[in-house]
């Protein structure tokens, strides 16, 4: 058994104190083994999704067919489609996860479900959905992510004083992340306040690091074409802004949740809003496959990995402990992005906003192809109940599901 651990890079990871969760979720990886199969030999210990990775997942695949026509008709609209599927792979997959959790104290284990992408700019609605999706999701190993726009700190702060366990998402830049751990510490001295119990209130806060190089790099590269002083500057911190963007969030972690005054929450129970390394697949096809994986390595983070990265690592991974590395090294990259006259916190500005897009758009596309699936279904409903063959075209299609995929529960949690 330990010789299979030290073969297993993904599970040596883990061994240097940094758990792998995997950034993906879909019917047939839970109902067919092999979400299973990477907690066993894996050691994977949770899993995050967002609504582009759910839009994909539903739109896809004909995983959920049966399910989308038997909500149609019942006369569900495709929101309430939606949600009824996500809800329904998010408990799945935490029922899978629930011994880790209970093994790591609460420690991981966990699966993600996002607020509406539209509500990232509004608080109230955050609010409101957030609790209701807690309330439906009824499982303790789950976080409900909700953005780290200005709107969603305000409601993350007050989400975090209810208990609601929340996965702060879309953080680039070092001043954002730096307000959602304030808002999670201000939500829990709000909580303590109230008289409430802290201990089992979770938070992680995800912060994104390839789109960082994704967007700066094209900037050092018009400079590098330009020539002149600053080139030479210019190559030096090409592809290192955002591995060195994410050191310097680490060092703040350190620094606000070694304060005295999350002590005194600590005292009390409350666990630390873990750093989660999100968007940590390569884009850019002249890097290392594992490029950012390989570089963040730390104890007490969390790296959440998509499936072709998270294969990469198991295959050619080097684990080592790498993220306190250099840190005078980190900084120096930071500095001299200054100096070449590119700011960086109107970088991270940027890369929020279209973090929200590119949740809006898939998650718009998602809601239009299951319109049009209930359409369809309902369509040939009303077509057969026109000619008085409604009962009949609802046995027909019951009869399309097998009868063992029904008592296998594949979507016993549909309602």
């Amino acid at each position: 058994m330990t010789s299979l651990i030290k073969e297993n890079h993904l599970k040596q990871v883990g061994m240097l104190g940094q758990p792998i969760w995997l950034d993906d979720i879909r019917r047939d990886l839970i109902t067919g083994g092999e979400l299973r199969c990477l907690i066993e030999e894996d050691g994977l210990r949770g899993m995050t999704s967002n609504p582009a990775i759910f839009a994909k997942a539903i739109t896809g695949s004909h995983d959920y067919d049966e399910d989308i026509r038997s909500m149609a008709l019942d006369e569900k609209d495709s929101m309430e489609i939606y949600e009824a599927l996500s809800r329904c792979d998010v408990q799945s997959a935490a029922a899978e996860f629930r011994t880790v959790y209970d093994e790591t104290n609460g420690k991981d284990g966990y699966v993600s479900l996002e607020v509406n992408p539209h509500l990232a700019y509004n608080t109230n609605g955050t609010i409101t959905e957030a609790r209701r999706l807690w309330a439906a999701l009824n499982r303790p190993n789950v976080f409900i992510k909700v953005p780290a726009t200005t709107e969603g700190l305000q409601a993350i702060q007050q989400l975090i004083s209810e208990g609601i366990n929340i996965n702060v998402t879309l953080l680039f830049g070092l001043p954002r992340y730096r307000q959602a751990a304030e808002a999670y510490i201000a939500g829990l001295e709000a909580r303590l306040a109230q008289g409430k119990a802290v201990k089992r209130v979770a938070s992680v806060a995800s912060f994104f690091v390839s789109r960082i190089d994704t967007l700066v790099d094209p900037l050092l590269e018009e400079i590098i074409a330009q020539g002149g002083d600053k080139t030479q500057l210019a190559k030096q911190v090409h592809g290192q802004v955002a591995i060195a963007s994410a050191k310097a969030a680490y060092q703040i972690y350190k620094e606000t949740f070694g304060s005295n005054r999350f002590k005194r929450l600590a005292d009390q129970g409350a666990g630390v809003q873990r750093l989660i390394w999100a968007s940590t697949g390569t884009k850019n096809p002249e890097y290392s496959d594992v490029k950012y994986v390989e570089a963040l390595i730390g104890a007490n983070t969390v790296d959440t990995i998509p499936v072709e990265t998270f294969d990469a690592y198991r295959d050619h991974g080097e684990p080592k402990a790498r993220l306190e590395q250099d840190i005078k090294g980190a900084n120096r990259v930071l500095l001299r992005l200054s100096a070449l006259g590119i700011n960086i916190e109107k970088v991270t500005q940027q890369l929020e906003q279209e973090g929200v897009q590119k949740f809006n758009h898939p998650f718009d596309e998602m809601i239009e192809v299951l319109a049009k699936k209930c359409s369809q279904n309902l369509g040939r409903y009303a077509l057969c109940n026109q000619h008085g063959f409604a009962a009949s075209f609802q046995a027909n299609e019951s009869r399309k599901v097998p009868k063992e995929k029904v008592v296998t529960g594949k979507s016993a949690c549909i309602k």
